[in-house]
């Protein structure tokens, strides 16, 4: 008999149920102001982010007395080169960066920590990751999703003092959420935690845990059992990675950031103390999601690090390349792709920062930012690499270990483009950002209206919100028509003399978002409970919202420049570049809203499905090895040998 398929170890749920899930897991409330929420609902509130909020003085010493310190080890101690050959971060280096405080960068300093800020965290994971992108995904895998963001955030005082000054220095941890059979789709998590006496005890299996090979600490998503006594639910856990009962069967390889120790793991009666669990049971979900908030913005951060080195090189290369008797990036066709770089890079950093910085003071809600930062950084940050890529040609696709072996300099645009790839599915694809995203960016709408479309709801309670849609659509809907954007001396600021006219840009975001708004309503209007359907249109709305997100924070930036006298006039030159290179990105996206081929994909895919045009496929020969789809996960002990290896 065959043995079992993953599938029929996790829970079956209905899509409604999987919605519920997710659901479930938001944070619902909204606290403080968000520009990004207000953007979507067409009111641009500027005064939200300008003047760009600034670090304070203490915090700037210490980022950058860590930051001097953090680049003489990666020029001196880091061989980006012999990770890649190798395929492993020499414990050595590991060794490295936990003596120089780099595992605790997030950490207070009562814990061992360096207390950097965002702002600061995110320069050093830029960094490190321009050295190696396995040191900056180790990095931030440790503090932005692993043990030490929930235990800051939810965890009890005992935890903290417990396992925060172990992960300061010494202790490696990693986060475990995703299965064999479960990826975005927490509904049907399938490791258990039974509740036994003053204990939990786990089974499951974990894949693509990051760090997962060489952790000391786990924090692990299980589902508790509801029973008497327990409400049961997706709940977190601190777990010793060495406990019996934890085997670490395969260390995955991937197409790019071949050093990251990523695995796949196995629990089978691991005992964790109840005091290991992080908050009560059933809000695994929400530490997650709110967790993601900041956590997201490393990924950016990583981004921006590479959109540096690629411009370094394009303006380096394209200098001396010469075709047709000039410098390659003298011919148009390339120097189109260097101003997107330049530009592009400029953008991300404005973002990036003006996020981490908001997420430094606590006054705004940011979890559209973050998430619109991840979304954004991760799709420019690979265009720019394959950009890089087409502008060294033939020797953008060469390895870099070929081109010294012919005597030519080791540029590993190649690798670039590899690592870079992963970021647009870690920690939610562009797909599942999309979607995160938009689900924020009509939270107004659904909070008034949303019980008009569930159709669980009874006749009263869709009175009730249909009274309520009405008042407050009858004075929002009137602010979408006309605004500043329409009025020529608007944001005059944004205007100084002998600089390029960022107003006119500010103008257009205005336009734009209440253009955006009413686009947004007109579509609940016409779909309504179909609208979550829909996911190309609100795919697109997303990222009208991220470009003119974007456009705002370069255009804040270059003011922020512009008036602390630091490149000031070249700033304002490339915020000018990228809001017209975004002008036409957005144009685009609102005509394809409307005009698009989204019906006939949807029957195009039904046939592909169905068969219809298998008789395509013909004349190849498919390489793919023999194999199920999804590996087996049936609960149990493990029959392979435990990789698992500890750094000391």
């Amino acid at each position: 008999m065959s043995a079992p398929s993953a599938q029929q170890h996790t829970p079956k749920v209905s899509e409604r149920e999987a919605r519920r899930v997710a659901e479930d897991a938001r944070e619902r409330d909204w606290r403080k102001p968000s520009f990004a929420k207000e953007l979507f609902l067409g009111r641009f509130r500027l005064d939200l982010i300008h003047p760009h909020p600034l670090p304070a003085g203490e915090d700037v010493r210490r980022g950058e007395e860590f930051l001097a310190r953090l680049r003489e080890f990666c020029e001196t101690g880091v061989d980006g080169a012999l990770i890649e050959r190798e395929a492993r971060i020499p414990d050595e280096v590991i060794t490295g960066l936990k003596e120089l405080g780099a595992l605790g960068m997030k950490i207070d300093v009562k814990y061992g920590g360096l207390g950097l800020t965002q702002v600061y965290y995110n320069r050093a994971l830029a960094l490190a990751g321009s050295a190696s992108p396995a040191i900056g995904a180790l990095l931030s895998a440790h503090q932005s999703i692993g043990v030490p963001q929930p235990l800051k955030t939810f965890g009890s005082q005992e935890q903290k003092d417990t396992f925060l000054p172990r992960l300061a220095r010494t202790d490696i941890s990693a986060f475990l959420l995703t299965e064999p059979d479960v990826g975005s789709d927490p509904a049907r998590l399938a490791t258990s935690a039974v509740p036994d006496g003053d204990d939990y005890v786990l089974d499951g299996v974990k894949l693509w845990t990051t760090n997962g090979v060489v952790a000391d600490l786990l924090v692990v998503m299980a589902r508790v059992p509801e029973s008497e006594g327990h409400r049961g639910g997706i709940t977190a856990f601190v777990v010793e990675a060495d406990a019996p009962g934890i085997t670490v069967e395969h260390r995955n390889a991937f197409m790019g950031l071949r050093g990251i120790e990523n695995g796949v793991t196995r629990f089978h009666q691991v005992r964790v103390p109840a005091a290991n669990r992080i908050g009560p049971e059933g809000a695994g979900l929400r530490i997650a999601l709110t967790t993601l908030n900041t956590g997201r913005l490393s990924l950016p951060a990583m981004c921006v690090g590479s959109g540096k080195w690629c411009l370094k090189i394009a303006r380096e290369w394209s200098a001396v390349r010469e075709q047709w008797g000039r410098p390659v990036a003298r011919h148009e066709a390339v120097g189109a792709k260097i101003s997107f770089i330049a530009a592009t890079t400029f953008a991300l950093e404005a973002v990036v920062d003006l996020a981490s910085q908001m997420a430094d003071e606590n006054r705004n809600d940011i979890r559209i930012e973050a998430a619109l930062a991840k979304l954004y950084g991760s799709e420019m940050g690979c265009l720019i690499a394959d950009e890089l890529v087409q502008i060294r040609g033939g020797r953008g696709f060469e390895t870099a270990a070929s081109l010294a072996a012919r005597g030519e300099r080791a540029v590993p645009a190649e690798q670039m483009l590899r690592d870079m790839r992963i970021n647009r599915i870690f920690e939610g694809s562009t797909e599942i950002m999309h979607l995160l995203i938009a689900r924020e960016a009509v939270d107004a709408h659904l909070k008034v209206a949303g019980d008009i479309i569930d159709p669980d709801k009874p006749l009263s309670a869709k009175a009730k919100a249909g009274a309520d849609a009405a008042g407050f659509y009858a004075t929002w809907l009137p602010k979408l028509v006309a605004g500043p954007g329409q009025l020529p001396r608007a944001y005059a600021e944004f205007h100084p003399a002998g600089h390029a006219d960022l107003a006119t840009h500010l103008r257009y975001v205005e336009r734009a978002s209440r253009k955006l708004a009413r686009s947004t309503f007109y579509a609940m209007s016409r779909w309504q409970g179909r609208m979550e359907t829909k996911q190309g249109f609100l795919g697109r709305i997303v990222d009208i919202g991220a470009e003119l997100f974007a456009m705002s924070a370069a255009c804040v930036r270059a003011e922020h420049l512009r008036t602390a006298d630091d490149h000031g006039r070249e700033a304002y030159q490339l915020a000018d570049a990228f809001c017209r290179q975004a002008r036409i990105r957005v144009e685009e996206l609102f005509t394809r809203l409307w005009s698009n081929t989204d019906d006939l994909d949807r029957r195009v895919v039904d046939g592909v499905l169905s068969g219809t045009y298998a008789w395509l496929e013909e004349g190849v020969v498919d390489p793919s090895g023999a194999g199920p789809w999804i590996a087996d996960a049936t609960p149990g002990p493990s029959t392979k040998d435990n990789v698992h290896r500890r750094i000391r």
